[in-house]
C-alpha cells in the first residue's frame, strides 16, 4: 500500500472526525426520539457513520 503524504493524513483525519461526529450526533437525536421508525432511522444512520469510521481507520493502517 503507498504511503500517505501529509495533506491526504490531514484529510483522512478530518474525515474520520467528521464521521465521529455525525455518529454521535445520529445517537444523541435517536435516544431523544419517541417514534419508533425515526429512531430506528437515526440508529441505522449512526452504525453506518461508525462503519465509515472502521473504513478510513483502516487507512492509516
Amino acid at each position: 500500500m503507498a504511503k500517505l503524504n501529509e495533506l491526504e493524513l490531514q484529510n483522512l483525519r478530518e474525515l474520520i472526525g467528521a464521521h465521529q461526529t455525525e455518529s454521535a450526533k445520529l445517537r444523541t437525536y435517536a435516544q431523544q426520539c419517541n417514534d419508533p421508525q425515526v429512531k430506528q432511522m437515526l440508529e441505522q444512520g449512526a452504525n453506518s457513520a461508525d462503519g465509515t469510521t472502521q473504513k478510513l481507520i483502516s487507512f492509516l493502517r
